[in-house]
């Protein structure tokens, strides 16, 4: 480890050792046991498997009941949490603008009935290609996204989605609380660029930059190629009578009759994806009719105006065949430059995929069969924080590679390797937490006694719906070609 003796070494452990302290300041009931499990969840040799593999980690000084008990009745205070994860240092674009990606993953819990607060959630390739929905707990999460290739981000929230609850109105309360601890952490100040939001087609994009339009924030997303958007109103003549449009011609994705000179074009050479062409046009929005969706106090539907970028790509990576991508950005007379830049950010949210996989392969985030909620809250907060430690060990890490691996610099060195050499990090950092006590087991139930309380058993829910019944499937479905969506 050759930075660990220059100033670049010592700030980092000193970032490191100032997180350490404020993560155990979080574990409010327990800590000691919590603050250890999540150094065995860094220091394990290889993938975490199960939770009582964990407590024969050498940095784990408790016993596995004791694990399971930091779980169950254990406490951390989730607001000192989220402050202290906007805290740290943050990755930035190349302009300097944070650029912030929110995704919903899913911790899928098939066979838990007794597990209480479990959704349907759309899973995608499973069987013959098909979405399936499978019962499990969603969790909706924002990351902070870095410039140029990499598989690295910084987790800055989750929340689990509660049966009933609406995704767009949970992002954007989660959007709206996170934008103010940034500001309060001095992350964002007046006179920095706007901060940047992309999202993927599951969200209504539209909705998500209305909702946000008191902040200093931007919206991009990806839309449906089935859309139909409407153009502004052209000026009325003078001394025509009646009541003025609001909205203009149609912009359909599906027919390039209706989409007209571009308002930009851009081509680029790219490595992975051939030649990328971008057209862009201004001032597009979509024809709300849906009024439960759009509460007002005017009661007049919105008109949101934004920009429709359309990208073109020669080849995948995969060997697919491309097909073009349309996203939708909440401002307005966006140039050349504007549009390069935003479907080059839009193609950096796909690094939260190699972090979800870092979760649930490597940490073993989905691995532990929690009954209750509460505890897989409490196992999702400790996973982000062993991943932000391993973040803020990445200047620290040697590289511990296999021998068929190729030698990787510091700066190119993935969460798995940092996670090889945490061991030998961690023994030159802060660590409060107090040594076990000596103590006896509990007595137990009774030797010949069985339990004959039975666990309640809990019904799913299906997302965004507060009924518990599953509406029935189609009788041989038939192949209906899509239509425009002409409505938002």
């Amino acid at each position: 480890m050759s930075m660990l003796h220059d100033g670049v070494g010592k700030g980092a452990f000193g970032e490191l050792s100032r997180f350490r302290g404020e993560f155990y300041d979080c574990l409010i009931r327990r800590g000691d046991a919590l603050f250890e499990l999540t150094d065995a969840v860094l220091c394990a040799d290889g993938p975490v498997r199960s939770l009582v593999e964990l407590s024969l980690v050498g940095e784990h000084r408790r016993g596995h009941g004791g694990l399971y008990a930091a779980l169950a009745r254990g406490r951390i205070d989730v607001d000192h949490m989220r402050r202290a994860l906007t805290a740290v240092p943050l990755p930035r674009a190349a302009d300097g603008r944070l650029v912030l990606a929110v995704d919903i993953t899913c911790w899928l819990r098939p066979d838990a009935h007794t597990s209480p607060e479990r959704i349907l959630c759309h899973t995608y390739g499973r069987g013959k290609d098909q979405h399936i929905p499978v019962p499990g707990w969603p969790y909706s999460v924002i990351t902070a996204l870095e410039t140029g290739r990499s598989s690295w981000s910084a987790p800055l929230d989750a929340r689990r989605l509660a049966p009933g609850e609406d995704a767009a109105t949970v992002t954007a309360q989660q959007l709206r609380e996170l934008v103010q601890r940034l500001i309060d952490a001095g992350q964002w100040r007046a006179g920095d660029p706007d901060v940047l939001v992309v999202t993927d087609a599951g969200y209504d994009v539209p909705r998500l930059a209305f909702l946000l339009r008191d902040l200093p924030v931007q919206v991009l997303g990806r839309m449906r190629s089935d859309r139909v958007l409407r153009r502004a109103c052209p000026p009325r003549p003078p001394g025509t009578r009646g009541r003025p449009p609001r909205h203009g011609g149609e912009f359909a994705f599906g027919d390039p009759t209706t989409w007209g000179n571009p308002d930009t074009r851009t081509v680029t050479e790219t490595r992975l994806y051939g030649t990328a062409t971008a057209r862009s046009w201004d001032r597009l929005h979509p024809r709300l009719t849906h009024r439960s969706a759009w509460v007002v106090d005017t009661g007049t539907l919105p008109v949101i105006e934004g920009t429709v970028i359309r990208l073109d790509v020669d080849h995948l990576p995969s060997g697919a065949t491309p097909r073009p991508v349309w996203l939708w950005w909440s401002g307005t007379d966006a140039t050349a430059a504007d549009a390069d830049r935003l479907w080059q950010a839009f193609l950096r949210r796909f690094d939260i995929e190699h972090m979800f996989r870092l979760f649930k392969q490597t940490l073993g985030w989905t691995r532990p069969k929690i009954r209750t909620p509460e505890a897989a809250d409490r196992w999702t907060w400790l996973i982000l924080a062993a991943y932000t430690q391993l973040r803020l060990a990445r200047p620290l890490a040697a590289d511990l590679r296999h021998p068929w691996e190729r030698p990787a610099p510091p700066e190119r060195m993935t969460p798995s390797r940092v996670r090889r050499g945490f061991r030998h990090i961690r023994r030159k950092t802060a660590c409060p937490a107090a040594a076990p006590k000596s103590s006896r087991p509990g007595p137990g139930r009774p030797p010949g006694r069985k339990n004959t309380t039975a666990t309640p058993r809990h019904d799913v829910h299906i997302v965004g719906k507060t009924d518990t019944k599953t509406p029935p499937a189609k009788k041989n479905p038939q192949v209906i070609h899509p239509r425009p969506r002409r409505t938002g």
